[in-house]
């Protein structure tokens, strides 16, 4: 495993937890920290004994709390462009179309590029106290991240064009009303509780679950071949041991081994 400055990562039960560690900046996103958090998702993808994966940050106040906008300070138009540009292609968008699960476990502030962030993972978990919003046009700005494909994805289109252009906050139980998140524990139950859901995934076919992702990723984006897409998908799962390994299963009434393969 490698070492990071911003980060804290520990591997167990073929679970890979992320901690964001700036707690004294509320865990702001930084060139170190996209940086680290690129390698991070480098090992989810190369490491063999990694099933899934938390992204959470530390401290009880803050998942993250935006972007470090000391760094913005100095930034032109293309500086600009580059900075989203790179976000998006090493971290953001691997998040999304990662292989294996990437959960986000949303213990409190999730706001700017932390909403992103938790946006690009594959569902999301928050505590009582997590608050969520895009206030980016407090600054002059949009979301550059995928803040406005993702949440309006997620929450539709009305909502997300008022949280954006309002800039407000909203709490764990109307992100739970909107779809943003799938659960609200409480901060001490957050990482157990989503913890024993990636067990649970962790659990079944791997390749059929790489395929869930793609095709759900397909499905958001309103690709006209998705159909089409799964139906392909659907037939070449016919050709894995997987297939076969969860048919004899059933019919033998018995709990599946899934090998991947």
């Amino acid at each position: 495993m490698t070492n990071y400055n911003a980060l804290l990562t520990i591997l167990e039960n073929n679970i890979f937890t992320i901690t964001i560690n700036r707690p004294d900046k509320l865990n702001a996103l930084n060139k170190t920290v996209i940086e680290e958090l690129a390698s991070a998702i480098d090992e989810v993808y190369n490491n063999t004994t990694i099933k899934s994966a938390i992204i959470t940050g530390s401290g009880s106040k803050a998942f993250v709390a935006g972007a470090d906008i000391s760094e913005f300070v100095s930034l032109d138009g293309k500086a600009g462009k580059a900075l989203a540009q790179k976000g998006q292609d090493i971290v953001f968008s691997k998040i999304e179309n990662s292989p294996k699960p990437i959960v986000a476990a949303v213990n409190g502030f999730a706001l700017g590029g932390g909403c992103e962030l938790a946006m690009a993972c594959h569902f999301r978990v928050c505590s009582e106290n997590a608050k969520f919003g895009q206030p980016e046009v407090n600054l002059g700005l949009v979301p550059g991240y995928g803040g406005t494909q993702r949440l309006t994805q997620l929450v539709g289109k009305g909502k997300a064009m008022e949280l954006m252009m309002t800039g407000n906050m909203i709490d764990a139980t109307e992100a739970k009303q909107l779809g943003l998140v799938n659960y609200v524990t409480t901060a001490e139950e957050l990482l157990a509780k989503t913890s024993a859901l990636l067990q649970i995934i962790n659990s079944k076919a791997p390749i059929a679950i790489k395929h869930v992702i793609a095709l759900t990723n397909i499905a958001a984006r309103g690709d006209e071949d998705g159909l089409q897409k799964e139906i392909n998908a659907f037939g070449e799962l016919f050709d894995t041991k997987d297939a076969k390994e969860g048919a004899a299963a059933f019919l033998e009434k018995r709990k599946a081994d899934f090998k991947g393969e």
